[in-house]
This record gives structure tokens, sequence and C-alpha cells, in this order.
């Protein structure tokens, strides 16, 4: 009912009241719903769900604002704000059906987004945190449990994948979760939504989503090598197009980054529960459209390849390589992930 509708006398003042008012669905983290005022479509979205709501309302918040500089539009207007209920107004979108070849317009307003804020934004949201040395170190336990050998240098090489991701300098203003399903693709091109993890980091961590496998979404997807190809030459011409420099930092350092997360293989509210890396050789489960052991697979080959040819991970790749092939010595029903989006 519309009566339920979070819209106080602040934001009627300054909108108007609203009509023909109807919920959407949405996560369990918030209420959404599709409204007019003066004949115009908007979306009203509340962040609920206990101490986690405040945070995520304040990150959403600051990252619509940041991006509201990017011409023409990677995000949806913000046209209203109540802080003391969490809510947020914004221009409605039109979504259309995704072309084939979506991620190559996905990765272009990906490098869009990145650029938006510059140094200037440092202290307006969280940094990105990567993956850590407990991360590491239950990577190298799942090569144990399963049986493969561990080249003698691997250790070292974690050591400073870790501290280089930790120390990689960078003021992109990052989705924390560009999935698909947070895109919109509109007549006007790609719109992202739903920032309530954005943080400020290097844009390469989730240039790499493409290749690694879209690893904190439901949805896991490979596009095909040419897709693929075309997408990350799309991003890092957009990026050098709008700030006129080459694309910052590594991407097998970036992939490898979350070959080591395990939390990166279960929805959101599972993580930071438990070891999940290593309940992979105990048991499988699925999530979306994979399994997690469909996802450390590909990771797997991901970064075995990538790494082929570098010095600083070699060791890791030779590694990767052979846990991969553990994985589908032990499991041969394992299927690649899906190239199509669902």
């Amino acid at each position: 009912m519309w009566s339920q509708l979070p819209f106080g006398e602040k934001l009627k003042a300054e909108l108007g009241s609203p009509r023909r008012v109807r919920r959407l669905s949405s996560s369990p983290r918030s209420r959404v719903w599709r409204a007019e005022l003066s004949g115009t479509p908007v979306v009203v979205k509340q962040l609920v769900g206990g101490p986690e709501a405040a945070e995520g309302y304040a990150r959403e918040a600051a990252a619509l604002q940041l991006a509201s500089r990017v011409d023409p539009p990677v995000v949806p207007k913000l046209l209203g704000v109540d802080p003391g209920e969490r809510v947020l107004v914004l221009e409605h979108l039109d979504h259309q059906g995704p072309r084939e070849d979506w991620v190559i317009d996905y990765a272009a307003a990906l490098a869009r987004l990145h650029a938006a804020p510059g140094a200037g934004a440092a202290g307006s949201l969280p940094t990105w945190s990567g993956p850590t040395q407990d991360d590491a170190d239950s990577f190298l336990r799942l090569a144990r449990t399963i049986d493969t050998a561990i080249p003698p240098g691997v250790r070292t090489e974690l050591e400073g994948l870790v501290h280089r991701l930790t120390r990689t300098p960078g003021y992109a203003l990052l989705h924390g979760d560009p999935c698909p399903g947070n895109d919109m693709h509109t007549s006007q091109g790609v719109r992202f939504i739903d920032f309530e993890q954005a943080a400020l980091g290097n844009g390469i961590v989730e240039l790499a989503y493409l290749r690694i496998g879209f690893p904190t979404c439901w949805c896991a997807t490979a596009p095909t090598p040419a897709l693929l190809d075309a997408a990350e030459n799309a991003y890092r011409s957009t990026w050098r197009d709008t700030t006129g420099t080459e694309v910052p930092g590594d991407l097998a350092d970036a992939c490898a980054g979350w070959l080591l997360r395990g939390d990166a293989l279960v929805q959101r509210a599972q993580r930071g529960t438990i070891d999940h890396l290593g309940e992979i050789p105990n048991r499988d489960w699925g999530w979306g459209t994979a399994t997690a052991r469909q996802r450390l697979a590909h990771r797997l080959r991901v970064v075995g390849q990538m790494t082929a040819e570098s010095s600083e991970l070699n060791e890791l790749g030779r590694l990767a390589a052979a846990m991969r092939e553990s994985t589908l010595t032990r499991w041969p029903e394992l299927q690649p992930l899906p190239s199509q989006r669902p």
C-alpha cells in the first residue's frame, strides 16, 4: 500500500506528494517503490536491515553524488534524500533487454564510473579492502587438502601479491558489486544502481570481474574470449579518453586476488562466517548460476593462464593450473560457467 511509503514531510515539501505508488521486488537489505511525482515516474529506495543499513545508505548516497559528475550519466539522477529514514528518491530508468555483446557497453560505462571522483574525493567513501594473508593461507591449505604440490616460491609470491593489492593507490569510484542486474541498459546507455558497497580504490579490481567470472555475484558469467577482449579494450580506451592516462594496476594481480577470497564463493549474508575455501573439499553448494566448485575451477584456469608469463606470480600460476587439474579429476562433472547472463 502506498501509505507504507516512507515519504516524509521534508521530501513532500521538496518534491511534492507521490501518486500511483507500487512496491517493487528488491533484496532483503532494501525496500523499493515505483511512484509518480507530478506525473514523472521515480524510484523510492529505503535501506533496511539493522546496523549495516546506515553504512549502506551513506555509501550509496555518497557514490551517487560523486557519479553525478559524469556526463553522459552512468547512474540514475538523485532527486532527494531523507537521511533520517535512509531514503533515496531516484530517477526512474526504463531498462531494456541487454544485447548479446552487452559487456562492451558495460565495460565502457564502468570505466567512466571509475573515473568520476579523482583524488579530491579521498575520505568521501571507505577504501577498498583486498585479500589478506589469512586468505592466502586458506588457499594454500586448500591446495594441500586436494593433494596438490606447492611450488617453493608460492608463499613469497602470495605475500607480495597481498602487499601490492593492499598498497595499490587509487581514487576510482568502485561500485562494490558491479553485477549483471546492477546495470540498467537504457536507450541513453548503461547506468549502474545499488551502491551500498561502494568504495574508493583501483578500478582494475572491478575490471577483473569480466575475466574472473563476476566473483561477488549470484550470476557468475564467463563471456566468450572475443567479447572479453573487446570489453577490456573498451574499458581501457574509455579510461584513456576520460582521464588522459593508462589504466593503473595489474589485471593478473587483480584476478589472483579474487581467487584467494573464499568469501567470494558465497552470497553477502554468509561472508565472514567460516573458511569457505576450506569447505570446498567437503561439499559443493549452489549460488545462482553456478556452484562453488565451478566458480573455483574457472578462477583457477584464469589465474593459471594469466600468470604463466608473469615474473611475480609464475609459481602461483603453476599452482593454480595444478589445482584446477586436481579439481577436475576429483569432480569430473564440473561444467564451465555460463557464457551468457541470465
